[in-house]
């Protein structure tokens, strides 16, 4: 049973991160209809990204973990950007892959991956290991960077970066094949979304409080996350709707066809949740695990991460 808004520390935020949506109707938003030619552009944008010479470069690096080897590794993606990951091998044979994405704050070091899972973990451009003295680094920036064209949106790139880094993976380790899934959370929810409908090689995901759900209700509900930017440029801008068209969230998840799970939150101040809500109710056959709160501190955190660990690792391990 989910605990009632009133179990979040006091805190006080300019508008109401509910949005003033129950349960009952966070249930019920549907995603916004398929701009024309939606599936054909992102599917075009995978076969375009897989032609690219991948470079990969690694250099081992000292490991905290004794059941790891962490290496980073560096490859070519689609626009000729050059991004950055942390690779995590298991030094005993690896059963698994993950390619694991980062919320906007970007990835400032890896995540231990579960005994026998090999991990990729790349950075976005424009972030730590991806970073660039022409791309911005901070969220508000970096979500409108390119924006005025379908084709040069920066999120296109940071999607088609999931892709090669899957590249990168099997090119390290070739018996991983059928074997991987991908998981992130908020920014890398949302470009999870947008990733998996097109990549054949994921046979699992998992979505945290996935953002950029459900344009057309986003760009009515003020945050204080990356859609704000998004926001105050539409209003100087509105013609950005043709362009964000391409890039909801929640119509790509309606292509998604390999065992997920979503973890819409029904309280976030960052990602607001009709727009995490339409990723969720998107999905066919999605297991659907829902939480109180995203991108908000409460008494009950540390249990309901528990809890996320405990089927998020029950969907990746299956």
């Amino acid at each position: 049973m989910l605990p009632s808004m009133s179990a979040a520390p006091a805190q006080h935020y300019p508008f109401d991160p509910t949005y003033g949506y129950d349960l009952a109707q966070l249930r019920a938003v549907s995603p916004p209809a398929a701009v024309a030619g939606f599936a054909e552009f992102w599917r075009a944008t995978y076969d375009e990204a897989l032609t690219v010479p991948l470079g990969l470069e690694r250099t081992v690096i000292d490991s905290p973990w004794p059941t790891h080897e962490l290496s980073i590794v560096r490859f070519t993606g689609l626009g000729g950007f050059r991004h950055g990951a942390w690779l995590a091998l298991p030094r005993s044979p690896a059963q698994r892959g993950l390619v694991i994405g980062h919320g906007y704050g970007g990835r400032e070091g890896p995540d231990q991956p579960p005994e026998g899972v090999a991990a990729i973990m790349p950075c976005a451009p424009g972030f730590h290991l991806s970073a660039s003295a022409d791309l911005p680094n901070s969220a508000e920036f970096h979500v409108v960077h390119g924006i005025t064209q379908r084709d040069t949106y920066l999120i296109r790139f940071c999607v088609a970066g999931l892709w090669a880094a899957t590249t990168a993976l099997l090119e390290l380790r070739p018996g991983l094949a059928g074997k991987i899934a991908y998981t992130g959370g908020s920014f890398g929810g949302g470009l999870g979304a947008l990733a998996v409908p097109w990549e054949p090689r994921f046979n699992r995901c998992v979505l945290d409080v996935p953002t950029f759900g459900h344009h057309p209700l986003r760009l009515q509900c003020r945050c204080n996350g990356s859609g704000e930017a998004v926001r105050t440029w539409h209003a100087q801008h509105p013609e950005v709707v043709e362009v964000l068209a391409f890039y909801d969230a929640a119509v790509a998840a309606t292509f998604i066809r390999v065992p997920s799970l979503v973890i819409p939150a029904r309280f976030d101040p960052a990602v607001p949740p009709p727009g995490q809500f339409a990723v969720a109710n998107a999905l066919p056959g999605a297991r659907i695990h829902e939480r109180a709160y995203g991108h908000h501190a409460w008494p009950g955190e540390e249990a309901e991460w528990q809890a996320i660990h405990v089927v998020s690792t029950a969907l990746l391990a299956s």
